[in-house]
């Protein structure tokens, strides 16, 4: 009896033994599973039962025993824990690698960078262009883009905060519009609590265009707050704001790198050169620093400003001023 009872301790800490080791030991992929060293991609349907994810796993790749994967689920006691989406099973993830992963819901995630300064149509194609981004909006209008993220009516352009925003894979682009859609909120109710109150702006969607205008006639970081203030000085004395990429804008595709005179001519409803204000929409996607300066704009004299060529600007308090700064530094005369 004695000599059984050993023996069956002896098998019980054989069991143990081999069972930690297999819980650890890397689980071999299947042959032409995936390309040598790359992960296998599993995906996890929601409502599938333990049972069924570890015929999932089977099927991705990794050579093992579905029975041996489904009960080490149920008796690790973590099996109802396991989180349905889209996961990348790197070479070599041991049985007790992978339910952790699982469990914690760690999704194959990709990114996608939307950048300053961009218009609506540049950010659906960055969106066209994302990896393993579902294109749900790829055939709808803008108009019908704004109404399913729940703004009707409401113009795309400048709406989203621009910034980088992941995604697990086979997301929907909408998904990731309406991310940015509520960052970009969020940010422009934060800035347009701390405006200056001799702003001559009168809500934060005026604040919104001005600081799309901002973010376009920028090269330098630190000019910002002095362009608001030029814009901000216009607006209160009733001038024209006549800043060239609203116009650009206003021309859309027809614009073709080379701003004429009869384009600073030709009104249309950006043009600022013939309309006095701000344009209807913003005209771009502005970031946080040049939201903060169109409510905190740099209070100076200035009514002007010409680039220099260096990305830096020039600014003026007269006419006279600014035409000798657009003679030296855009016509290269002294």
């Amino acid at each position: 009896m004695r000599r059984l009872l050993v023996l069956l301790l002896v098998i019980v800490i054989a069991a143990g033994a081999a069972a930690a080791w297999w819980l650890n030991a890397p689980l071999p992929q299947r042959a032409g599973s995936a390309p040598a060293g790359q992960p296998l991609e599993l995906e996890i349907e929601p409502g599938t039962t333990p049972r069924g994810v570890a015929r999932a796993a089977v099927k991705a790749g990794l050579q093992t025993s579905p029975e041996l994967l489904y009960w080490w689920f149920r008796l690790s006691g973590k099996d109802r824990g396991i989180k349905a989406g889209n996961y990348e099973i790197p070479a070599g993830t041991s049985p007790y690698a992978l339910l952790q992963k699982l469990v914690r819901g760690e999704e194959a995630l990709r990114a996608v960078t939307l950048v300053e300064g961009w218009t609506f149509r540049q950010v659906r194609q960055a969106l066209a262009r994302a990896e393993q981004l579902r294109p749900d909006t790829a055939s709808q209008s803008e108009q019908e883009i704004m109404a399913a993220l729940g703004r009707p009516g409401v113009a795309a352009e400048g709406r989203f905060f621009p910034d980088t925003y992941t995604y697990a894979k086979g997301s929907s682009d909408l998904a990731v519009l309406r991310r940015a859609l509520h960052a970009m909120d969020r940010r422009l109710e934060a800035a347009w609590a701390q405006r200056d109150p001799r702003t001559p702006l009168k809500s934060a969607e005026q604040a919104l265009i001005l600081a799309s205008i901002v973010e376009k006639e920028t090269g330098r970081a630190e000019d910002r707050a002095q362009i608001a203030g030029v814009f901000s000085n216009r607006l209160r004395a009733g001038m024209l704001l006549q800043t060239d990429p609203t116009v650009i804008y206003g021309l859309g595709e027809k614009f073709d790198g080379n701003l004429r005179r009869r384009d600073l001519t030709t009104d249309t409803p950006y043009n600022t050169y013939t309309r006095a204000g701000l344009p209807p929409t913003p005209i771009a996607m502005p970031g946080k620093a040049s939201l903060l300066a169109a409510v905190q704009p740099e209070n100076t004299r200035a009514l002007y400003f010409v680039a220099r060529g260096d990305g830096s600007s020039h600014f003026s308090n007269s006419l006279d001023e600014h035409n000798r700064a657009v003679n030296k530094y855009q016509r290269g005369r002294p």
